[in-house]
């Protein structure tokens, strides 16, 4: 169908027209910015709380033992792509001090974690050259350590990083090629670890790949074009939408995989991991109402949708129109019912502006969009608290409100949130008391599992809470200026200090506060070679 393309305002124009709406309601609900009271006794007693991370941000090593180089690994060594020029290439060096973190968790009382493979740890060259067992033993060596301080290993297989050599022979994710490589991946995993891994996400956030690789052009392989950025490459309308196909394919045909050679005997679970923001209308006006649902059918349910019901959703069919690539007959029978469980990460929430008929930024107003403005400030008031990423605001309310949208559009599909959590403002103080003083942290905490709590007490399924993240790690584009962690690491000494919010946790789930405050350096070299 045709679609309807509205002439753009300056920046200026913007704001004002956008400060020019009365306010439907008052700042962001003042009682939020409070402090919350929860109990461990708020949840079931089976309800599982972790820590996320995933492997690039974390391991380091990345030219030990047989690991190939990934895409993260060409990029962040371009000078300008990453805050700071930071790179990966020692991260956390969880890959020498894994015993040291795991150790940490348990004192936390944290009875799950949720972590990612190294694609090129296992396959440094795709399916284009030999398995590492190196690499495999030490992912062995971690399950293994989990299990036996009773926490429940969440695996996701691709959360990001991938074999350069992929996109340098056919462009990835842009190519069909990449659900094949994407399977064979997932069998050796499965084959691998399978027989302990009881929880597997196969793809984390495929609309934050889209929107950060292939329309800002801000994450590798760097894709995008005019209004969203400057790139030498891509087309920041047209490609985010084959990504999104492949991935999801991919997806899909490693679940068909699972199910059918592995999940009988070894007993697990299987889905994919959507980020969700909450969206709601700008102004009490019906077009930005309806805004706000596009919003979360435009981020979300793309995701969602075809896995759960085997298409996209009718709403981008009717504003794509031919641009949204089509499952044939085949494809919908291997996406419906591809999932398990429900996994969403969940930080913020943004006001939602109609753009079919309002005057809106060039950017908003296209398709690939949704026709739809967001932002996190009306009438020259934040939504929420800010924090150290641009557009991520303390809303807690969002989480329950985010929660009640999946159990009504996905109705009888247990949830787990795969993550969840804060980062300092950077104009906050940098001074390293302060950041391991970190109130605002175990507030956010706080308050943002008393809105879970009220969801699942009116009805929401919800299985378990991943705290992102187990410490301070490399933040994508920002670099390690930007702290989400429970722990705070020195960048030099790599050693990490457990923070306020660490010894809340430990507090909150029954684990032993005081051991956690003490914990800096748990296990020596001596200890952690016998362990290797």
């Amino acid at each position: 169908m045709g679609t309807k393309i509205l002439p753009f305002c300056s920046s200026l124009l913007l704001i004002l027209c956008l400060a020019s709406h009365p306010s439907a309601q008052s700042f962001a609900q003042n009682e939020e910015q409070e402090q919350q009271e929860i109990k461990r006794s708020d949840f079931p007693d089976h309800f599982l709380f972790g820590t996320a991370t995933s492997s690039y941000q974390i391991e380091g090593a990345f030219l030990e033992d047989g690991r190939g180089t990934s895409n993260w690994d060409a990029f962040s060594h371009i000078p300008g792509k990453i805050k700071n020029n930071d790179t990966g290439d020692v991260a956390d060096d969880h890959y020498h001090r894994f015993l040291e973190d795991i150790e940490l968790m348990h004192s936390m009382g944290m009875n799950a974690y949720r972590f990612s493979i190294s694609w090129t740890r296992i396959l440094p060259r795709g399916r284009f050259g030999k398995i590492n067992r190196r690499g495999i033993s030490f992912y062995n060596k971690v399950i293994d350590r989990l299990l036996l301080r009773g926490i429940e290993p969440f695996v996701t297989i691709h959360h990001h990083d991938l074999p350069d050599e992929l996109d340098k022979r056919y462009g990835s994710w842009m190519s069909s090629q990449m659900q094949e490589d994407f399977v064979y991946f997932a069998r050796i995993c499965f084959e691998e670890f399978g027989d302990r891994v009881k929880h597997w996400m196969t793809i984390n956030e495929p609309n934050l790949v889209v929107l950060m690789a292939y329309i800002k052009g801000v994450y590798p392989p760097a894709h995008c074009s005019p209004p969203f950025g400057n790139c030498s490459v891509g087309n920041s309308d047209i490609e985010p939408l084959i990504v999104m196909h492949n991935m999801l394919l991919a997806h899909a045909k490693a679940v068909r995989l699972y199910r059918t050679h592995f999940q009988g005997k070894q007993g697990g679970s299987i889905g994919l991991v959507a980020f969700g923001h909450m969206y709601e209308p700008f102004t009490d006006n019906e077009f930005d109402r309806q805004a706000a649902d596009r919003a979360l059918i435009f981020n979300f349910a793309w995701v969602y949708d075809p896995i759960v019901y085997g298409d996209y959703p009718k709403e981008m069919q009717a504003i794509l129109g031919s641009q949204l690539p089509r499952f044939s007959k085949a494809e919908k029978k291997v996406l419906k019912g591809s999932l398990d469980y429900i996994y969403v990460n969940h930080y913020t929430t943004l006001y939602t502006k109609d753009c079919l008929h309002s005057i809106c930024s060039d950017d908003a107003n296209r398709p690939i969009k949704g026709f739809l403005d967001t932002t996190g400030y009306r009438d020259g008031v934040s939504i929420g608290d800010p924090t150290g990423v641009d557009r991520f605001f303390v809303v807690p309310r969002g989480l329950e409100k985010i929660i009640n949208y999946i159990k009504q559009r996905y109705p009888d599909k247990p949830i787990f949130v795969t993550e969840n959590g804060y980062s300092a403002p950077l104009g906050d103080s940098n001074n390293v008391e302060d950041m391991v003083n970190d109130t605002k942290r175990v507030n956010y905490h706080k308050n943002y599992l008393a809105s879970l709590a009220k969801a699942m007490r009116n009805g929401a399924d919800v299985r378990g809470y991943f705290a992102w993240s187990l410490m301070d790690n490399f933040e994508w584009a920002d670099g390690y200026g930007t702290r989400f962690g429970l722990l705070y690491v020195d960048r030099q000494t790599l050693e990490r200090r457990p923070k306020r919010s660490a010894q809340w946790f430990a507090s909150f789930l029954g684990g032993h506060p005081q051991a956690v405050a003490k914990s800096s350096s748990i296990l020596n070299t001596n200890a952690l070679d016998s362990l290797m």
